[in-house]
């Protein structure tokens, strides 16, 4: 074995060290100049063959009875500016014991130089049983002699071949099932804000997976020799390859400037690469935007042609299935649905939307047999957009929404490029992503996951998630035309506009274009156009106040209308990010649908005035106290301590609640009150009620008090009550849902907070998520002098604490708070309160000035 040189060998791993910085340093630049990257990594991967050769030389003989492997990703030839190095070192067990001290001092060496290597040393008869793990054998199977003659490389070979561990079809169930479950992980999905370019859906690893099982099942080593197999279709090798050097573009330059081993597009690097590969702002889209709408596109590609390349292979195995007829037309092939007729696909466009027909009215379908998807995607071209088809054509797609499984008939024609050459507008916003963090899916993907939604309210079955959804939609007189204002909602998105009535506008042209009356045309228009009405209502105003529903009900104007806008609501926050929905958006657009259902009922003419709705939520609320058994002299006791504003402000089954609370208090006594809302836990949101003494700064104690606790204040009422006490009343959610804590617990935390020094509460110190800094929005003030005080509307970065920083701001400046209403749309805070001075009259403009300084200094500053 070579001789051991400690000077020597610190000299040998600087110098290494050194050559491999400077060969990373020339292929930065040509990457930067354009390069391809797929070709980049190979020249890496031979840089770094130079160095692991020469330390294996500088420690190990060349007459001994070792040699030396690549394997994995190394193995293939492919090192990215960050991979590790996997090596494996083939030697009989005796040769093992006696060249361990230089099989040590060469892997030394090479992490000296900078090479994060990882080396496994066995025998053949080890390197069969270590190959019992799949893992282990799929890195073994890509084996590239670095110092190893070839008849070693064929013995390795044979030791790891099917005969002897994992033939191939169980090793294609396997990684099939692996495949799968890492889909599952990303929620089987590439369309997300931060995807993962290796190992996400459509990611390299998927293309590595293809090319594993091609290895495994064909002993090839590349997927454009399974054309001459007859496996992969010459035009599907040529996407596959197309997009493996855009992936590769992509993974390449984020290790350039993450400057480590990273495989997220995470926010942080998202601008950084975008400009590194050349993208530059428009009119249309940022940079960004358009680097992710190619991988977004990209990673489509990949999974389609993947999943027809899957169902080859387990063709390979299962055999072929006789063909069942379906249809002069059709026929089941496995399960899978297939054209009868070679070529029938491209006689007709007609014919292609035949196909997604015949494969809804069959719910058993596994989906399309890979020969007829390949047809498919050949075809492509000959589909017309709407606008150039004849009127047989646009009525067999209106037949496709009316018949059975819409949804999943848009979705499997999105997939398949389908809908995008039918409807030119929806291909502009294929795999167009929304540069913040509300938008959590491309805006296809989101479209797709709204008309999911709306499926789940057809079908029937009741989803804790909504309250009455599933009732609401029997209602609808058309649910084709829901489904059609699902799909143009944001269809006008990337324009440069008010997408709402862009999207109006095309959603008015493609009604028009397919016959529909001017009564659908018009319905599916104002959905469009109005689409976030029903949310900003409900978040952004007081929903109890008569005349806010009165004015709501005014523009929606019909139950027909209202029916369909909350459905689209629903489905539309629901679809935007899983972490949107919650229990108190699902009650606040419950509760605005039906008090706008009775408004149109009693009819427009009969506004509600207050003191009818004081009255009949009195009535309603001493109804269910009644029925818990508490007597009527008890509750009119109760209700004498409640402000008459509260009547109006909350729904009865909150008034004897309220009422309860006190009634187990006694007179003067404080009152701390907490619960979760009916039906649900402390996850999903906690109503609280506070009833004390008023005194300075107790609104931003509270505040501050529930950040402390973990809490998120989503709204809050803040009342005077009788004798110079307060009636305050909040819903609240927890940051982290796994941490919510239980109701009484919560009050009790509370009330012993507030019952210590409240002027020595300072709101907890912290700094802003690092993700936050790149959607930094710069802070907007707005002050209205309204009946009973100035209104403020605060738009601003979204952070923890931030209201209870406000909060702060308000008591330093001695202003009263009298409602606040919170709302969040990703990184975006927009905060609605209602302030006064000490009088209870609107802030002079001296103090609206001084409150301006306060507030904007707060929101500018670091966090406190």
């Amino acid at each position: 074995m070579g001789t051991a040189d400690a000077a020597g060998d610190a000299a040998w791993a600087v110098a290494a060290r050194s050559a491999l910085a400077q060969a990373d340093a020339r292929l930065a630049r040509r990457f930067d100049a354009g390069a391809r990257a797929d070709r980049l990594i190979a020249l890496r991967a031979r840089a770094v063959d130079v160095q692991v050769r020469a330390a294996w030389q500088r420690c190990i003989l060349p007459a001994a009875p070792l040699a030396l492997f690549a394997v994995g990703g190394y193995g293939r030839g492919e090192l990215f500016p960050q991979s590790d190095i996997d090596l494996l070192v083939l030697a009989a067990p005796p040769a093992q014991v006696a060249w361990q001290p230089a099989l040590a001092r060469f892997v030394a060496l090479l992490w000296d130089a900078g090479l994060a290597a990882s080396q496994a040393v066995r025998s053949l008869e080890e390197c069969t049983a270590a190959a019992a793990d799949q893992t282990v054998l799929t890195a073994l199977i890509e084996a590239r002699g670095l110092q190893a003659d070839a008849a070693t490389l064929d013995a390795l070979q044979e030791a790891l071949a099917p005969a002897r561990v994992w033939p191939a079809q169980a090793y294609f169930d396997t990684k099939r099932e692996e495949l799968r479950l890492r889909h599952a992980r990303f929620g089987d999905t590439s369309d997300n804000l931060e995807p993962n370019v290796k190992d996400g859906p459509g990611g390299l690893r998927d293309l590595q997976t293809l090319g594993w099982l091609a290895l495994r099942s064909f002993g090839v080593h590349r997927l454009d020799r399974l054309i001459e197999l007859g496996r992969l279709g010459w035009d599907e090798a040529a996407a596959l390859e197309r997009e493996r050097r855009a992936l590769c573009q992509l993974r390449y330059g984020l290790h350039l400037v993450a400057g480590r081993r990273e495989e997220r597009l995470r926010f942080d690097y998202q601008k950084l690469l975008a400009a590194r590969l050349g993208h530059h702002d428009d009119a249309d889209a940022l940079a960004v935007e358009k680097m992710m709408q190619g991988f977004y596109r990209s990673a489509a590609v990949v999974r389609r042609i993947g999943d027809r390349l899957l169902q080859r292979f387990d063709e390979l195995f299962d055999g072929v299935a006789a063909p069942e007829p379906i249809d002069a037309h059709f026929e089941r092939r496995g399960g899978y649905l297939a054209a009868r007729e070679p070529g029938w696909l491209q006689q007709a466009p007609a014919h292609i939307f035949a196909l997604f027909a015949a494969w809804a009215g069959d719910a058993t379908l596994r989906g399309l047999h890979s020969e007829t998807a390949r047809e498919l995607a050949q075809e492509l071209a000959q589909v017309p957009a709407y606008g150039d088809a004849d009127a047989a054509l646009r009525e067999a797609f209106l037949q496709l929404l009316r018949g059975p499984q819409p949804v999943a008939t848009l979705e499997r024609m999105a997939r398949a490029g389908v809908l995008a050459r039918w409807i030119p507008a929806f291909q502009q916003v294929s795999g167009r992503m929304q540069f913040d963090l509300f938008h959590v899916y491309t805006v296809d993907q989101h479209t797709l996951a709204v008309l999911r939604n709306m499926a789940g309210f057809a079908s029937g079955e009741p989803d804790p998630r909504f309250a009455i959804a599933h009732q609401v939609w029997p209602s609808l007189r058309k649910p084709e035309l829901l489904l059609l204002a699902g799909l143009f909602h944001d269809i006008g998105k990337g324009r440069g506009g008010d997408h709402s009535r862009l999207g109006a506008v095309d959603a008015r042209a493609f009604c028009a274009a397919h016959e529909l009356s001017e009564a659908d045309t018009a319905l599916v228009e104002w959905l469009v156009q109005h689409h976030l009405l029903m949310s900003t209502t409900a978040q952004k105003q007081d929903i109890t106040d008569p005349e806010v529903i009165h004015h709501f009900a005014e523009v929606v104007a019909d139950r027909q209308r209202l029916d369909s806008l909350y459905l689209l609501t629903c489905a539309d926050i629901a679809g935007t990010s899983p972490k949107l929905w919650n229990s108190w958006k699902d009650r606040l657009l419950a509760d605005l649908h039906t008090a706008t259902r009775l408004a149109l009922r009693r009819g427009l003419g009969q506004p509600v005035a207050a003191a009818e709705r004081i009255a009949e939520n009195r009535a309603a609320a001493r109804e269910l106290l009644v029925a818990e058994g508490h007597a009527e002299q008890g509750i009119d006791a109760m209700f004498a301590r409640m402000p008459a504003e509260n009547f109006l402000r909350s729904r009865p089954d909150q008034i004897a609640w309220h009422a309860a609370a006190l009634q187990a208090a006694q007179a003067g006594d404080a009152v701390v009150a907490a619960r979760a809302m009916p039906g649900r836990d402390g996850r999903d949101g906690l109503d609280l009620l506070i009833h004390m003494p008023d005194q300075d700064g107790l609104f931003a104690a509270i505040v501050i008090t529930l950040d402390r606790l973990g809490m998120s204040v989503l709204q809050a009422r803040v009342l005077d009550g009788p004798d110079g006490t307060i009636f305050d009343t909040f819903h609240v959610l927890p940051v982290d849902a796994r941490m919510a804590p239980e109701p009484a617990r919560l009050a009790e935390s509370l009330a012993r907070a507030l019952a210590g020094d409240l002027s020595q509460m300072r709101p907890v110190r912290r700094r802003q998520p690092q993700h936050l800094q790149h959607f930094r929005i710069a802070p907007q003030l707005d002050f209205t002098e309204i009946a009973g005080g100035t209104r403020i509307g605060l738009i601003c970065t979204d952070r923890p604490g931030l209201l209870a920083d406000v909060a702060r701001v308000l008591r330093e400046q001695h202003l009263r708070v009298h409602d606040a209403r919170i709302a969040t749309f990703g990184a975006r805070a927009e905060d609605l309160l209602l302030v006064s001075d000490e009088h209870n009259h609107p802030l002079a403009a001296a103090r609206r000035d001084a409150l301006r300084d306060a507030l904007l200094a707060a929101l500018d500053g670091e966090p406190r």
